[in-house]
């Protein structure tokens, strides 16, 4: 991974290499400059003093006066400091500042000498052969009218040049190495004036970074960083407000889901939680705290639920099934009902599963259906019965006897009819009326109901030499209904009169227990199974069919007590055993 530099770091190494080769460029420009400026005044200073010597040497030269000459020579170089040569148009020279010239080479292949004759004047730096030592020299044409007498050629030593320039080169390398260290100063506080806003910045987007978008950036001077502030700062406010909108939505909607009674469960595409509300909790008896993330397997362990979920999944599309769930101390039927969850793309990652117990639903579309069967089986019985025999009748029956043996039979089927009809009445009205709320209800004593109603089932318990037995206190009272709680304990009278032993006894009594009124119809009868005991107020459910129907039962008694205690505002209860008796008890509150 390559290394990450600050950007200070970036900046000023950039601009210090720039202002150094610039300064380095323009310090060896001006050398350079310097030194030809030098040679060139040199050389003007030697073509000055070429031209006053000119004269001079001009009359020693028609003819030659060599002696004269060298003379002239050696003089004025030792005074002028520079050296003087007179060179002859054969090369030969002579005279000469520093040198015999007798012993001197020709000179007319020298540069300066060369250049002189072609152009009347001649200049060149370069290394002297005679005093072996770096020269500037400068030739001028000695002339007499159309003749040429000669040469006159004057230098200088280059050292002195190159010293002079050596000196003044120090002066701007100092001055250079100067405002090299101001200008790295200068760069490095240009550098951080530049990256300081920046860093400023860097730390406003690491606070927004890290969820704090309060944070605001401070003002810069400059347009470009005070834009990009003001950039990062309308983000951060419209992310604070596009982060607040999606909060309240989630809120929103995790409300939504907590309070939905129906379950709802998330799952993604490999079937692990995403989320699940309470309901969903309650539903398949977990805890939602720790769901999230967990697979369904894990969890919930229901085969058919797992199955259902795996097919959503695939399938992609909207699946509904009634799925059991055994739990420990019951069994629920819960209907479910799976969406799969696509993105953009269509692409399934996950599926939505919408819970609801319907086991009380489904139950009372059993009960529905055997009530329809059962209502439709006890009202065919008689009327079949009651069509036979009338046909038998029209056919003609000429034994008086059985003709009113028959007619006995029919009227008894017909009184079943009527009876059935009157219960069934009877039960629409009290539902009915419950439910509009068209029961009135008064504050009454409890005793006079009981001794009333044990009044009207004395006869018929006489008949079996039964005795009924009424205990109430008189100051018991309640908010009732006489006419419907009187034909409610007529009902449970009646039962245990026909199920109880010939001799037997029966006890009526009203208690007040908390804030309730308790009322007990107690036989000594032959008692109920336990598995009976939940359904026993169902509509036409008998425990003994046979039994029931030949003791003229309709089936529809007790489940007019039920709705007459809940019209009440109470309720009703068993409690028996085969062959110990029962003891129904409708549960009242109090007035």
């Amino acid at each position: 991974m390559i290394k990450k530099r600050r950007l200070l770091w970036q900046i000023y190494p950039s601009f210090f290499l720039v202002i150094l080769l610039s300064l380095t460029a323009t310090i060896w420009f001006a050398s350079r400059t310097l030194k030809t400026f030098v040679i060139e005044h040199n050389t003007s200073d030697l073509e000055t003093l070429a031209h006053i010597f000119e004269a001079q040497f001009r009359g020693l030269l028609s003819p030659p006066d060599m002696p004269q000459i060298d003379r002239l020579c050696k003089s004025i170089g030792e005074k002028g400091k520079m050296r003087l040569t007179i060179i002859l148009p054969s090369g030969q020279v002579a005279g000469d500042s520093d040198e015999d010239p007798k012993k001197m080479d020709s000179h007319l292949d020298r540069q300066e000498v060369v250049q002189a004759v072609k152009g009347g004047l001649g200049v060149s730096t370069r290394f002297s052969l005679t005093l072996r030592k770096n020269m500037i020299y400068l030739a001028v044409l000695l002339k007499h009218g159309p003749d040429i007498l000669g040469v006159l050629r004057t230098g200088i030593f280059s050292e002195s040049v190159d010293g002079a320039i050596k000196n003044i080169r120090e002066k701007i390398i100092i001055s250079g190495i100067i405002i090299s260290i101001l200008s790295a100063i200068i760069c490095l506080l240009l550098s951080r004036r530049i990256s300081r806003p920046i860093e400023e910045i860097k730390k406003g987007a690491e606070s927004l970074a890290r969820g704090d978008l309060t944070y605001r950036l401070p003002y810069f001077d400059s347009k470009e960083m005070a834009s990009l502030a003001e950039a990062i700062t309308r983000m951060a406010k419209e992310l604070t407000n596009r982060i607040n909108i999606i909060t309240r939505q989630r809120n929103e909607l995790e409300q939504v889901f907590s309070s939905m009674v129906e379950g709802v469960l998330a799952v993604d595409s490999e079937e692990r939680i995403i989320s699940m509300n309470h309901s969903a909790t309650l539903l398949v008896e977990c805890n939602q705290n720790n769901v999230q993330g967990r697979s369904i397997q894990e969890l919930i362990r229901n085969a058919d639920l797992q199955e259902f979920i795996k097919g959503v999944i695939n399938n992609q599309d909207m699946v509904e099934q009634d799925i059991l769930f055994h739990f420990s101390f019951d069994e629920r039927i819960i209907n479910c009902h799976g969406t799969a969850m696509c993105d953009g793309q269509g692409k399934c990652n996950g599926a939505l599963i919408v819970l609801n117990d319907v086991t009380r639903l489904r139950m009372l579309e059993n009960i529905r259906r055997d009530f329809v069967a059962n209502v439709s089986h006890e009202i065919k019985t008689p009327i079949t019965a009651i069509k036979g025999f009338a046909q038998t009748l029209r056919d003609g029956v000429k034994d008086e006897d059985s003709r009113e043996r028959f007619l006995e039979i029919i009227e008894k089927h017909t009184d079943r009819l009527i009876t059935i009809i009157d219960d069934l009445l009877s039960l629409s009205r009290v539902e009915e009326g419950a439910e509009k709320g068209e029961i009135s209800l008064q504050s009454g004593y409890i005793g006079d109901v009981l001794q009333s109603a044990g009044q009207l089932c004395e006869r018929k318990a006489s008949q079996r030499k039964i005795g009924i037995e009424v205990l109430c206190d008189h100051d018991i009272k309640g908010k009732i209904n006489p006419a419907l709680l009187e034909q409610a304990l007529i009902n449970l009278l009646d039962n245990a009169i026909k199920y109880s032993e010939e001799s037997g006894a029966i006890r009526v009594q009203a208690r007040a227990e908390g804030d309730e009124i308790v009322i007990d119809v107690i036989d000594c009868g032959s008692g109920i199974e336990k598995k009976h005991l939940d359904r026993i107020f169902e509509r036409f459910y008998r425990v003994d069919k046979a039994r029931s129907r030949k003791l003229g039962g309709t089936g529809l008694g007790l489940s007019i007590v039920k709705h007459i205690a809940h019209a009440h505002g109470g309720h009703v209860t068993v409690d028996s055993s085969p062959g110990k008796g029962s003891t129904f008890s409708i549960h009242l509150p109090k007035g």
